[in-house]
C-alpha cells in the first residue's frame, strides 16, 4: 500500500508540474496568437494544433489528478444516507467502475494510436497518434489512483486529500 501511494505521489507531482507548464505555454501561445492576429495581421497556423494538444493534456491529466485527491464530481447524497459499511462498498464500486472505464479507454486509445500512427497532424508534421496517447496516459493514472483508493478503503487507512498530503510532506 505504501509503495503504491508513494509511487502515485511521484506520478501525481510530475503530472501536476507538466500540466502547469502546459497551461503556462498555452497562455503564452494564445497571447502570442492574439497579438500576431490583431496587431500585426499575421495569424500563425501552428498555434491552433499546438493549443489543442495542450488543452487535451491539461483536461485529461487534470481529471486524473482530481480523482486522486477526491475532488471529482460525485453525487454522494445516496452514499451519505447509507450506513458506514454500505458506504465503503458503494465507494469501492465507484472506484472499480472508474478503473474498468479507464481500462476500456486504455485499449481504445492504444488502438486509435496504432491505427493513426502513420497519419500526420497538419502543419506540425507529428504523428496523429499523439492525440490518442494523451488519454492513454491519463487512463493509466486513473487506474493507479483508483487502485490506491481501493487499497486505502479496505486497509482502513483514510484516503487523504491533496491538502492533507501536502501537510504531511
Amino acid at each position: 500500500m505504501r509503495f503504491l501511494r508513494n509511487f502515485n505521489s511521484i506520478v501525481a507531482r510530475l503530472m501536476t508540474v507538466f500540466a502547469a507548464v502546459c497551461l503556462a505555454v498555452l497562455v503564452a501561445l494564445v497571447m502570442y496568437s492574439v497579438v500576431m492576429r490583431y496587431v500585426f495581421d499575421d495569424a500563425q497556423d501552428y498555434v491552433e494544433p499546438i493549443g489543442l494538444l495542450l488543452v487535451l493534456f491539461i483536461a485529461f491529466i487534470g481529471a486524473a489528478l482530481k480523482l486522486r485527491d477526491g475532488g471529482h464530481i460525485g453525487l454522494d447524497s445516496l452514499v451519505k444516507a447509507m450506513p458506514p459499511k454500505v458506504q465503503r462498498w458503494m465507494i469501492a464500486f465507484q472506484h472499480v467502475c472508474l478503473a474498468v472505464f479507464a481500462v476500456a479507454v486504455c485499449f481504445g486509445s492504444w488502438e486509435m494510436a496504432v491505427t493513426t500512427f502513420d497519419d500526420q497532424i497538419p502543419i506540425l508534421n507529428l504523428p496523429e497518434a499523439i492525440r490518442y496517447l494523451i488519454p492513454l496516459v491519463a487512463s493509466v493514472c486513473i487506474i493507479l489512483f483508483s487502485l490506491e483508493h481501493l487499497l486505502a478503503l479496505f486497509s482502513f487507512e483514510p484516503t487523504l486529500t491533496l491538502k492533507e498530503r501536502e501537510q504531511q510532506t
